[in-house]
């Protein structure tokens, strides 16, 4: 009766609740608990994952995305909420277990919600913004003083605009990217952004580059006017530097939204344009920029060319001629000095420069004329078509676009640019171009070494050589251009990147000879009219990668000389013609489309060359399919997203297949396949078997030779059948498997270089010396242990009288997590090995004591630890990341001292009984030179450390930050 009337009074407190629910809190209130409980660990789980593999990609210098950071923040944040509820848990009374079940309920659904966002499919990391990124130009030749004059107007207050202004290949942008690089060392401004405006000028464009720069963005669908404000707020609240590069025409500030530089707000804005009218418009102080001076041109030709021509008297007169040619032009003195680069022949000489001197006598003085006609002087240089025909096609893509180098070879190849051969030689083959086009001088470096750009006025000069083609790419189109412009000459079309979101439906443009279509990255362009394609029978290749497309218009299967469809990532692609006509087809890629069966007629497409079928709705491959396809070089059908198996000996018929990247039905049939030895035509294969946990599989890289075993039973003499010349090997939750030594196919790899086993219950030692040779294991660069329960040391040499002191001699990355009943991460025979190890993190191995110890019985460790002093050098170490270690005790042995002039960083969280940091203890009277940071965790920690050198904790105490 008691417990009645309490629970009536309780129910009278919920007068908000309804009594139904206020009772259903009540009665499930310990169900609710335990499932909180059970949530709040697979969140942290979740998060543990996350950390980990954070750890191993900011390795490779990627940057975290936001998202993934505010997803780690509120984890955190809901694990400091629940601790404050468990304690209210563990003190609840009777009466307020209906309000407390309440809350519980609320946590619950927080929990559940935060575990839905913690799904990162496109990856955590991106590369580092451009912003941030100086452009690292080479020395600046001449107009030092033009540089001091815009510096000074910079740092000053008597001039807020600047215009830069010259004729095109003056070298405006060039000592505008010297700035801007010094700016950047600076700390003068809050931002400093760099934007090379559209031409024609597109305003809207304009404003999502400047906030794209200043790592913000502006919503979508909203008025030009709105935009304005919106990007005027954001400038409002930083200090700027902006650069507006390689503008043609002028407008109104207020208009895009850019907050006019004044003395107050000590913002600054550069205007660099071959238009002096321009930048008056716009109220820029005037610095004009003049070609270089005699004395400059010579040795800004030599330094190009190659001091080396000095050696060779009878070439003076022409090479001293040909720069005055240049006419001062840093563009045409580099670009043509490049093109004569090795050339020692008196003869060629002679004919190169009467070539040039003919050109620019044909052009009227202080035209734009002149300075294409020295760049196409370059570009005839060249001399091979195919390589001609490359470099116009750079012209497709936008104005200071950065083009993926592979990205750049691949077009190349599926335009017919390239020379048909196996695939392999067909990229080397690319790949040489591109590098011929680089040292020409016809293409530069882009911000990454991955990426190529052109330069602006190089880029007008290959359209006008080009002037079959329609280039109006990343120029924010909303309509496709009129019918009228799709004139008969046309061979090429280039409207990537855009808004267009719509085709008339009676649009039949007449293009007879158009070979190329690019429209990808019209990412609302939904469909396509049938009569679209009607008119365009000599079309090649057809880019409508990044689209919304739904289905394909028949016509496009009358297309007979079709040889490259691409149709990356659209998703909702549901429907696709009949495709046996398309005869000529040598390239389908469909990576990331919607569908959910082969498209009919696939296996008439006998030609077929590459073939990309990782389609997330895919589920089955029908029989007979490949073995039509006997011309395959590149065949793709698996990825993360992927579900669809195949069968090894499927493809054992194609004899020209390089590339291979496939999920197989079973251990079974991997070692099927392998024994038939077809892998050893490959350049390139990841063979997958078994569940990939997201996780894991997000790691794997741009396949280079690679197996990936998922739940299977491996371990024993014919268990998994490995090929010699496997390079990444990734084992996830197998049974059975209690060492690398165990699996002997592996005996027999020579070239393995990364390996990762995470989730393998039954695994006690990485390498067993007692049962194997260490051989396969010293060509690892890098090698990542996680959750392995049993795992108890790297190496077992027990028994053994001799070992190796060379094991793992190549590993540079070692990563270990929730390894828990590991004591010792390394011994000090096995640490004389890692002499190239630059990365160490461990992480939440709950029994782990020691990162060096002695091997041996405790008190021959302790009697050597303390009769003598130990140096353990890793000189290449550059981060140590040492995290939840609630039992670690010693980095290395008391008397030990660890040598690591490469540190970087060092980050220590929750590693309680830690009381010293040998490897900083010997600073010496200063740090290590390297040393940027140490992060500690809690502060107590700091505070509570030994030194050995009375003098450390002060030297070291400025790079000490707390989380």
């Amino acid at each position: 009766m008691a417990d009645i009337a309490t629970l009536i009074l309780e129910i009278i407190k919920c007068m908000a609740t309804p009594t139904c629910r206020c009772v259903d809190y009540h009665r499930k209130f310990k169900r609710d608990v335990e499932d909180l409980k059970s949530k709040v660990r697979d969140l942290n789980s979740r998060k543990k994952d996350v950390e980990t593999q954070l750890d191993a990609e900011v390795c490779l210098q990627k940057q975290v995305k936001q998202q993934v950071e505010d997803w780690l923040q509120d984890a955190q944040r809901i694990n400091v909420e629940i601790q404050k509820v468990e304690r209210r848990v563990d003190n609840a009374s009777f009466l307020s277990r209906a309000r407390l079940g309440k809350l519980v309920r609320e946590k619950i659904n927080a929990v559940d919600t935060i575990l839905q966002r913690g799904r990162f499919p496109e990856g955590l990391v991106v590369n580092k913004p451009a912003t941030a990124l100086p452009f690292r130009e080479e020395n600046l030749e001449g107009e030092v003083s033009v540089k001091e004059k815009i510096w000074g107007y910079l740092t000053g207050n008597e001039v807020q605009m600047i215009g830069v202004c010259g004729i095109g290949g003056v070298g405006k942008t060039t000592i505008m990217k010297h700035i801007h690089d010094e700016l950047l060392l600076e700390s003068r401004f809050d931002k400093v952004i760099w934007v090379t405006v559209s031409h024609p000028l597109n305003v809207v464009r304009l404003q999502y580059e400047i906030a794209k720069r200043m790592n913000e963005s502006l919503l979508e669908n909203e008025d030009e006017q709105r935009r304005a404000l919106e990007l005027k707020e954001m400038m409002g609240r930083v200090k700027y530097a902006l650069i507006l590069d390689d503008v043609w025409q002028g407008f109104m500030l207020e208009d895009v939204g850019i907050l006019r530089p004044a003395v107050e707000n000590g913002c600054k804005i550069v205007i660099t344009s071959r238009k002096v009218d321009v930048c008056k418009s716009l109220g820029c102080e005037i610095v004009k920029v003049s070609p270089l001076s005699k004395e400059e041109s010579l040795n800004l030709f030599l330094d190009k060319v190659g001091r080396d021509i000095l050696q060779v008297p009878e070439l003076e007169g022409f090479w001293k001629a040909m720069v005055e040619e240049c006419a001062g032009l840093p563009l045409a003195v580099v670009v043509i000095a490049r093109s004569m680069k090795g050339v020692t022949n008196v003869r060629e000489w002679r004919h190169a420069l009467n070539e040039l001197r003919r050109r620019v006598r044909a052009t009227a003085e202080g035209s734009e004329d002149e300075i294409f006609e020295r760049l196409k002087f370059s570009y005839d240089r060249l001399q091979d078509s195919n390589i001609q025909n490359c470099f116009l096609s750079c012209s497709l893509y936008a104005e200071d676009y950065e083009i993926r180098r592979d990205d750049l070879v691949e077009q190349w190849i599926d335009e017919g640019l390239i020379e048909e051969s196996s695939r392999q030689v067909m990229l080397d083959n690319g790949h040489f171009i591109l590098n011929k086009l680089e040292n020409n001088c016809l293409l530069e470096n882009g911000h990454s070494k991955d990426t190529i750009k052109m330069h602006d006025v190089v880029r007008d000069m290959a359209l006008r050589i080009g002037p079959q083609f329609m280039v109006k790419a990343r120029v924010r189109l909303t309509e496709i251009p009129d019918e009228h412009e799709w004139t008969k000459n046309l061979e090429k079309v280039s409207l990537m990147e855009n808004r267009i979101s719509d085709i008339p439906l009676n649009m039949c443009p007449n293009c007879p000879i158009l070979t190329t279509l690019m429209l990808q990255g019209n990412s609302k362009l939904s469909q396509i009219p049938d009569c679209f394609f009607a008119n365009m029978q000599g079309l090649k290749c057809l880019n409508l990668s990044e689209t919304s497309i739904e289905s394909l218009p028949h016509s496009i299967c009358d297309l007979e000389n079709l040889t490259t469809l691409l149709l990356r990532d659209c998703r909702q692609l549901k429907h696709v013609p009949c495709l046996a006509k398309l005869k000529a087809l040598k390239k389908l890629d469909m990576f990331k489309a919607g569908i959910d069966v082969v498209p009919e007629g696939i296996d008439m497409l006998v030609n077929l060359q590459y073939l990309d079928l990782c389609c997330p709705k895919l589920v089955e491959l029908p029989t007979q399919i490949l073995s039509n396809l006997s011309h395959l070089q590149h065949l793709t059908v698996y990825s993360k997203w992927t579900t669809l198996k195949i069968k090894g000996e499927e493809v054992r018929g194609l004899k020209k297949l390089e590339t291979f990247q496939a999920q197989l039905y079973d251990l079974q049939d991997l070692n099927n396949y392998v024994k038939s030895n077809h892998f050893k035509r490959l350049s390139n294969y990841q063979l997958v078997v078994g569940p990939v946990d997201d996780f894991f599989d997000s790691f794997i890289n741009n396949f280079s030779k690679e197996i990936s075993l998922g739940e299977c039973e491996i371990g024993g003499e014919d268990s998994v059948v490995l090929p010699d010349d496997v390079e990444d090997l990734w084992i996830y939750r197998c049974r059975k498997f209690r060492s690398l030594s165990d699996i002997y196919s592996l005996q027999k790899t020579t070239e393995l270089r990364r390996c990762t086993i995470a989730e393998c219950e039954e695994i006690e030692c990485v390498v067993d010396m007692v049962t194997s040779s260490s051989s396969f294991i010293n060509n690892l660069e890098r090698l990542w242990l996680d959750k392995l329960p049993n795992l108890s040391v790297a190496v077992n040499v027990e028994g053994v009288e001799a070992t190796s002191p060379h094991i793992f001699s190549n590993l540079n990355l070692f990563l270990i997590s929730e390894c828990s009943t590991m004591k010792r991460l390394f011994s000090f025979e096995l640490l004389q090995g890692l002499q190239n190890l630059e990365d160490i993190i461990v992480r939440n191995c709950q029994q782990m004591e020691e990162i060096i110890g002695w091997e041996g019985e405790e008190e021959n460790h302790t009697a050597n630890a303390t009769t003598t002093t130990t140096t353990f050098t890793l000189p290449k170490l550059r981060r140590l990341k040492l995290h939840n270690l609630p039992e670690l005790k010693i980095i290395c042995p008391t008397r030990g001292v660890m040598v690591c002039d490469s540190l970087h960083k060092l980050q220590i969280r929750e590693c309680p009984k830690l009381r010293r940091i040998p490897l900083v203890g010997n600073v010496r009277p200063s740090p290590p030179a390297a040393l940027e940071e140490i992060h500690i965790e809690p502060k107590e920690l700091w505070e509570s450390l030994e030194w050995d050198d009375p003098n450390a904790k002060n030297v070291l105490q400025p790079f000490v930050h707390f989380f």
